[in-house]
């Protein structure tokens, strides 16, 4: 079975595609600034050259019918026509209460996922919008949903519930969604089989730590608790976003500043976080850099971040009742060995050690990191929704 995994973003789509009886990936890429002056689609060759297409690209119809034009083309492609291609599963960030699970879309599908587009306005429009497309230049094939959010419906109420009035959780459904559900179950659900043990009787941490940044408490195989809310902004301090911050703050700094909702809502989200506090980055590699050459600013965001996590893991612990198995996984929690040292520093008392020497080793491979007389395992596993997407479609097409 060959599946297409579309990921569609405001200005990209990226994509992969899956012989899913072989596990092999035929092909992968991306379209990049979508209705922006110079756009392109890229793409790897098997030799590890990349190619470049550049053309207008105005909207994500054309985006897609770009990206299957090349897939079939004599010259790149690796299939030999859309015939070959058994279903479409695409990444939808908000899925809401509506939908716990991944989903074959149907018209009644879509306009449940329309109903959520005052959660996620940035995300889920580009999101429909690669579903539309698909319907149109595909006819008839199948396509599921594979929601961010679904994984963590299982938190709660306590967990998921603000302290607000409860009439605007019944208005407006305000309350914690959380995201990176897809990959926090693939990771948690892959580390359990490495180790050889039964996903449905650990305490699990995963920490998804990359330019956004979430962490999840797993019980018994079910997430219980998240850090971002109803929103991507909550929770850690990430590349960009502000993660935790009081309330209170924003309606202050709207007063002082004489801004708007929207103004206030770019702050939070593209002007804040390590970016924001060391006004260097958001990109860990630059912030490194700054650090090293003595930038005091760029030392305070990494020392936020780490703390960020720190603070959740002991929190996370608290809600399992203890922790078993502490996974890292996301673009700096794979690759960066210090933020997991620092994140791991002093936290014994927890039975959470780590060999500094095995983990400055590892850089984006499954490994165990901890001493063999920690008491908790932790583990990096390097995550892969594309194939969580790609699998729960094969799933669902199958039935």
């Amino acid at each position: 079975m060959k599946i297409l995994v579309l990921n569609c973003g405001s200005s990209s789509i990226k994509y992969k595609l899956f012989d899913m009886e072989s596990k092999e990936v035929l092909a992968q890429g991306g379209v990049e600034k979508i209705g922006l002056k110079g756009s392109f689609l890229k793409f790897p060759l098997p030799d590890g050259d990349k190619v470049v297409l550049e053309g207008e690209i105005l909207e994500h119809h054309a985006g897609i019918e770009y990206i299957l034009g090349v897939l079939t083309s004599p010259k790149y492609g690796c299939i030999g026509s859309l015939d070959e291609l058994d279903a479409v599963g695409h990444r939808v960030v908000h899925g809401g209460e509506e939908f716990n699970s991944s989903v074959l879309i149907t018209d009644e599908v879509i306009t449940k996922m329309e109903e959520c587009i005052d959660l996620a306005p940035l995300h889920n429009p580009p999101n429909l919008a690669g579903i539309y497309a698909v319907k149109e230049l595909m006819g008839d094939i199948p396509q599921v949903g594979v929601f961010d959010t679904a994984f963590h419906q299982t938190m709660p109420p306590e967990a998921y519930m603000y302290g607000l009035p409860y009439s605007l959780y019944e208005k407006y459904g305000i309350r914690r969604y959380g995201f990176h559900g897809t990959s926090h179950r693939y990771v948690s659900r892959k580390g359990c089989e490495l180790l050889g043990v039964p996903y449905e009787k650990q305490r699990i941490i995963t920490a998804h730590i990359g330019n956004g940044g979430s962490l999840a408490a797993i019980k018994g195989g079910k997430s219980i608790d998240t850090s971002m809310g109803m929103t991507p902004v909550e929770g850690l301090l990430m590349g960009t976003r502000s993660g935790d911050v009081d309330a209170g703050i924003v309606s202050y700094i709207m007063e002082k500043e004489n801004i708007g909702t929207q103004a206030i809502s770019t702050l939070v989200n593209k002007h804040s976080g390590l970016l924001g506090v060391s006004g260097v980055s958001s990109d860990m590699r630059e912030l490194r850099a700054a650090i090293a050459a003595g930038n005091e600013r760029a030392k305070l965001a990494l020392d936020i971040f780490i703390y960020r996590i720190k603070k959740y893991i002991g929190a996370y612990a608290a809600a399992l009742g203890g922790v078993d198995i502490l996974m890292f996984t996301g673009g700096i929690g794979e690759n960066v060995d210090i933020v997991r040292e620092q994140v791991c520093k002093d936290l014994g008392f927890m039975g959470i050690k780590i060999d500094t020497a095995k983990n400055l080793e590892i850089h984006g491979d499954e490994a165990i990191i901890s001493t063999p007389d920690s008491t908790v395992t932790v583990m990096v596993v390097p995550t892969d929704e594309e194939y969580m997407i790609a699998s729960d479609t094969m799933k669902i097409v199958n039935k």
